[in-house]
C-alpha cells in the first residue's frame, strides 16, 4: 500500500488527543465477530476500531454485507465479540472476558422499522423505559421529549395514526427519554420517501445536538451520513477504510476504495513534476498545481520512479467554460434540476464528469470548453489502483 495522509484511524497521531478529563464516550478497539461453524467461519468484523467524543455523531457507512449492522448489534449487546473490546465512558462493556447486559449499558436503539408498540399510545411508547420514575416525572419527561422532536400534544395518538416521519420521531423520543450514554440508529430513514430523508436527517442532527447526545448511525446512503454525522467511517469487509470528517472523505480520500464509494469521480493518469520549489501534476489537458503540503507529500509518496500517478477528479473540479481552449465532447448527460451531470470524453478517449448549471443545455456529441478548479489534488499509486480493480 502506498503512503497516504497521516492516518485518521483511531489512536493515530492525526486525531487530536482528548484534553485531561475528556473521556471518549464510545471506543471500539480491534473488534472481531465471525459467523458460521468452526472451520467455515466468515469474518463479519475484522479488527474494527473507532471512537467518538461526548456529543459527537458518528456514522458507519458502507454497502450491504460490510459489517456495519453487526458492529451496531455488538455495541448494543445483541452479539458477543470474539476479540477486542467496546468501551462506553471508559468502561469495558463487551469483550471475550467482560460482558454487560444490554439493558445495563446505557444504550438507546432506534431500529430500522422503529419497533413501536402498536397497543400503546405515543405517550406510552415514549415513557416505556421510564418505569422506575414517578407518574409525574414520567409525564414531564414524555412531554419534554415530544417537544424536543417537534411533536407536542400527540401523546394520546396511536402509532397507526402517524405518518412514517412521525413514527420515526416517536421512536427517537422513546430512545432519548432515559437519557442514554450512547444512541444507536440502524438505517433510521430507510422506510421513508427519498425527499423526506435528507430533511429529517438535518432535523435529527439538530435534535441530537440540542440534547447533547452521543450517537452512532449505520447507513448505506452517503447523503444521510454527510447530513447527519460529524465523523464517518467508510467500511469494507468488516473494517474501516477511513474514519474522518465528511469533507475530508470526499476531498481527501485515503484509499481508492473510499474514493470510489464516496461521491462521483474519474481517474486520469498523470505525472508529478517539481519546478522552482513547487509541485504540479501534468495530465492530458494541462497541469494542476498542488498547493497543500499534505497533497504534495502524498503525490511524492504515490509516484513511481517515473513520477507517474493516478489523479482523482470530482465533478465539481471540472468547470464548464466556453472561453477555454480545453475541449471535451458530451457523451452522456443526466438532468438533476439545477444542474446537469455531464459525462465528457477527452481526445485520448478518457472520460470525466462535470456538474454544470442546467441552463447550459448541450447536446450529446457537442464539444464544450472546460477548465480545472481543484482545491485538492488527490493522487493514487498506479500499482495499488491496478490491484484494487482486480
Amino acid at each position: 500500500m502506498s503512503a497516504r495522509l497521516p492516518s485518521t484511524a483511531p489512536g493515530c497521531a492525526a486525531e487530536s488527543v482528548p484534553a485531561v478529563g475528556d473521556i471518549w464516550a464510545l471506543q471500539v478497539e480491534d473488534l472481531c465477530v465471525s459467523f458460521g461453524a468452526a472451520g467455515t467461519k466468515v469474518a463479519a468484523l475484522d479488527r474494527l476500531s473507532f471512537r467518538l467524543r461526548r456529543g459527537e455523531i458518528g456514522c458507519l457507512l458502507g454497502a450491504s454485507g460490510c459489517g456495519k449492522t453487526t458492529a451496531l448489534r455488538t455495541i448494543a449487546g445483541f452479539l458477543r465479540p470474539e476479540s477486542g473490546c467496546v468501551h462506553i465512558d471508559a468502561h469495558c462493556i463487551a469483550s471475550p472476558h467482560k460482558w454487560t447486559e444490554p439493558e445495563r449499558r446505557g444504550v438507546g436503539v432506534v431500529f430500522q422499522d422503529y419497533a413501536l408498540f402498536p397497543h400503546l399510545d405515543v405517550a406510552g411508547n415514549v415513557g416505556f423505559g421510564l418505569r422506575g420514575r414517578s407518574a409525574g416525572e414520567r409525564d414531564q419527561r414524555v412531554r419534554a421529549m415530544l417537544e424536543l422532536v417537534g411533536l407536542p400534544g400527540i401523546g394520546s395518538r396511536f402509532p397507526h395514526e402517524l405518518s412514517g416521519g412521525q413514527q420515526q420521531r416517536v421512536a427517537l423520543a422513546r430512545a432519548l427519554a432515559p437519557a442514554p450514554s450512547i444512541l444507536l440508529l440502524d438505517e433510521p430513514f430507510s422506510n421513508l420517501d427519498p425527499d423526506l430523508r435528507e430533511r429529517l436527517a438535518l432535523d435529527l442532527r439538530e435534535i441530537l445536538k440540542r440534547a447533547g447526545t452521543t450517537a452512532l448511525l449505520v447507513t448505506h446512503d452517503q447523503y444521510e451520513a454527510f447530513a447527519l454525522a460529524d465523523r464517518v467511517g467508510v467500511m469494507q469487509a468488516g473494517h474501516i477504510e477511513q474514519w474522518d470528517t465528511p469533507y475530508r472523505l470526499y476531498h481527501q480520500p485515503a484509499t481508492r476504495e473510499v474514493a470510489d464509494f464516496v461521491g462521483l469521480g474519474a481517474f486520469l493518469p498523470g505525472v508529478v513534476e517539481h519546478r522552482d520549489g513547487r509541485s504540479q501534476v501534468r495530465i492530458e489537458l494541462g497541469t494542476l498545481p498542488i498547493h497543500a503540503r499534505t497533497d504534495q507529500a502524498i503525490a511524492g509518496a504515490t509516484a513511481n520512479t517515473r513520477g507517474e500517478v493516478l489523479v482523482l477528479l470530482r465533478p465539481d473540479d471540472v468547470v464548464h467554460d466556453d472561453e477555454s481552449t480545453l475541449r471535451a465532447s458530451v457523451v452522456r448527460k443526466a438532468f438533476r434540476g439545477a444542474q446537469f451531470l455531464y459525462t465528457l470524453r477527452l481526445p485520448s478517449g478518457a472520460t470525466l464528469l462535470a456538474l454544470v448549471p442546467s441552463h447550459h443545455d448541450h447536446a450529446i456529441g457537442e464539444s464544450i470548453g472546460i477548465r480545472f478548479d481543484a482545491d485538492h489534488v488527490v493522487t493514487f499509486d498506479l500499482q495499488e489502483t491496478a490491484q484494487a480493480t482486480h
